[in-house]
């Protein structure tokens, strides 16, 4: 039988010849009609596929020019419109300058909003007020540890059944959900403050009220403060839920003392802060705790449109063996129902099924509801944003360029830096200043905030988000991201995560000894007048664990490097007892009878200081560097 011309062995390409075997994936695909050579228009995103049909060539000769230049995409992954330009010249085809819109109604890359930003505009838009209905208030529950959260929590659910009301055991979804004189609250199960701002440092604005459980045996902690600090820093009503008001030893007028220090003055001093005394133990205060919650939220005037594709947050997400892919969203607006297409961070898929707060499936979640959602590809991460879209391309497109946006930037956001502040201002963009100040005693704090407070800043104000007497945490880089602060230490350290934490997030942490440097730092970045910046590099650490005295004058310590390298020629700290003693440099560095340049961890040496000669066992020398960044 004579073979059809009309299939793919009858067609010829524009340069490479066909090839009779199938293309990776299974089914044959055969090859556009050829085209006239002439300039390519490409969108910002296409698929292998359509880029090999606008072509006219296999798609094999396109899968095969992208592992040549070190990408494995298959025949329906999105790349760029810069890939598909280069597998196009390759080919030998001429690619025309992309125009300020693409195909498909697309916008080309510059004037495409990034992924966060377009969910949050798309979260955020305005509906026809007519279809705006009011929605349960997304409450948290924050406070320091053994203030009693999780018994709070516990009580109020089971207030709610006793009574007759709709609630349950949330604990496996991460979400609470209680009725009060016929109104939902939903309480938000998070472990504390570090996951709340975790996820308002990806973008996410979940809870509209904090409840700040402050014992009124203990008072005002550290962790209580760093709670109200992350609240205000995310603009959000506090409510205090003075805790264990039954035990003898309780002292409220104390408490409210120490609050009204921290800058939180409550509505019986004349503040505009409700504080709520209760007992998670005998239930005294609960119910009125809730009316002031419903009370707030009647204030924010909280509402959303019910009949509008659904949109809302990742507050959990694990890996089912049995099921799969589960992640626990909150809804903001719109409706969720099973069957829809939606995307949430960098995966995507179709709603299997929908599961509400006691574990039974539903048909779908309104606003302010928690729903267990099955049907995703892979596991997103708490916070992501989730978003209902119109078919399963839309989608693919939207997580596609997401990816390849995620790989050009490496996922690193660009955060505030002092060296950025003047150019804000010039632009008239920069409004306040926020910062984040650490310091080894309280004393330093005061004296801190006070040469703080007399800089010249007509225009620009410096706002203190947080202060706290010891070193830099991986809390203080999670607010800094989460606010876009820049955390500023005195006589302190970082932690090792923390400056891990740092690095990856982009956030500008300062270090000092000498309180003028840092004011003047801060008054010259105000005044536009910031010198480069030197940062200052931690090699390593290593523990004193023998001293010898040679000679005279002479102290050599024996040391143990714990973690990094020691650099000869390198500053020093000497910290002893959580407090840096001294600071000096490196002088001498042997191994055995060798002098080094460096010492890698895991390693013995001698260290020989310049001029510190009261090292002692056990202290921790830190092997410290500088160097030069000029303002970009």
């Amino acid at each position: 039988m004579a073979r059809s011309r009309s299939g793919t062995r009858g067609r010829r390409g524009p340069r490479k010849p066909q090839r009779r075997d199938q293309p990776f994936g299974g089914a044959p695909v055969g090859v556009a009609e050829p085209r006239e050579r002439g300039p390519i228009e490409l969108p910002a995103t296409i698929t292998v596929a359509d880029l090999a049909g606008q072509l006219g060539v296999n798609v094999a000769d396109v899968i095969r020019e992208l592992i040549k230049n070190g990408i494995f995409a298959t025949i329906n992954q999105l790349i760029d419109r810069d890939t598909a330009a280069l597998v196009a010249a390759e080919l030998g085809f001429e690619v025309a300058e992309p125009t300020t819109a693409g195909g498909n109604g697309t916008a080309e890359a510059g004037t495409e909003p990034a992924p966060a930003e377009a969910a949050r505009e798309l979260l955020f838009e305005e509906d026809d007020p007519s279809l705006l209905q009011p929605r349960a208030p997304i409450v948290t529950v924050m406070g320091h540890v053994d203030h009693g959260k999780t018994s709070l929590l516990d009580a109020i659910r089971k207030t709610a059944v006793a009574a007759g009301e709709r609630g349950g055991i949330t604990q496996h979804i991460g979400a609470s959900e209680v009725v009060k004189d016929g109104r939902r609250i939903v309480f938000l199960d998070t472990p504390g403050h570090e996951a709340f701002t975790a996820m308002r440092a990806r973008g996410a604005k979940v809870t509209d009220i904090a409840i700040i459980v402050v014992a009124a045996d203990d008072g005002v902690m550290p962790q209580t403060v760093e709670a109200i600090s992350h609240a205000r820093a995310a603009k959000v009503p506090i409510v205090i839920a003075l805790n264990k008001i039954d035990k003898p030893d309780a002292n409220p007028d104390r408490v409210k003392t120490e609050l009204s220090e921290h800058g939180v003055v409550i509505e019986e001093y004349g503040g505009d802060v409700p504080l709520v005394p209760v007992s998670a133990k005998t239930g005294q205060g609960l119910d009125d705790l809730l009316e002031v919650v419903l009370l707030v939220a009647d204030l924010a005037e909280l509402k959303a449109n019910p009949k509008r594709p659904a949109v809302g947050t990742i507050i959990e997400a694990q890996l089912d063996r049995g099921r799969g892919p589960v992640a626990t969203v909150i809804v903001q607006t719109g409706t969720l129902r099973v069957g829809d297409i939606v995307v949430a961070g960098q995966t995507f898929g179709r709603v299997r099924a929908l599961e509400n707060a006691n574990g039974k499936r539903i048909p779908k979640a309104g606003p302010a509801t928690a729903a267990v959602v099955l049907g995703l590809a892979d596991v997103p991460e708490a916070g992501d944003i989730l978003q209902v879209v119109p078919d399963e391309k839309t989608a693919r497109a939207i997580v596609e360029e997401r990816r390849a946006a995620a790989a050009r930037t490496g996922e690193t956001q660009t955060r505030a830096t002092l060296e950025d502040l003047y150019r804000q201002f010039q632009a008239g963009q920069a409004k306040e200043l926020r910062l984040i100040v650490k310091a080894d005693v309280a004393g330093s704090l005061e004296a801190i905030r006070h040469a703080l407070e007399q800089l010249p800043a007509d225009d620009v104000r410096i706002n203190i988000l947080h202060e706290a007497a010891g070193e830099i945490t991986d809390n203080d880089v999670m607010l800094a991201a989460a606010s876009d602060a820049i955390i500023v230490g005195f006589n302190t350290r970082i932690s090792e995560t923390a400056r891990r934490s740092a690095q990856e997030a982009g956030v500008d942490v300062r270090l000092y000894d000498i309180i003028y440097q840092l004011t003047d730092d801060i008054e010259k970045a105000l005044k536009g007048m910031l010198e480069p910046e030197v940062v200052e590099v931690v090699e390593g650490r290593a523990e004193v664990r023998q001293i010898f005295r040679i000679g005279k004058g002479t102290v050599v310590a024996g040391c143990y490097v714990t973690e990094g390298r020691l650099v000869r020629g390198g500053g020093a700290r000497i910290w002893r007892g959580g407090k840096v003693i001294a600071t000096d440099r490196i002088e001498s560095l042997r191994r055995f009878r060798d002098d080094v340049r460096e010492v890698a961890a895991g390693f013995e040496c001698g260290v020989g200081l310049a001029s510190f000669g009261d090292v002692a066992e056990g202290d921790i020398i830190e092997c410290v560097t500088s160097q030069t960044v000029g303002r970009g």
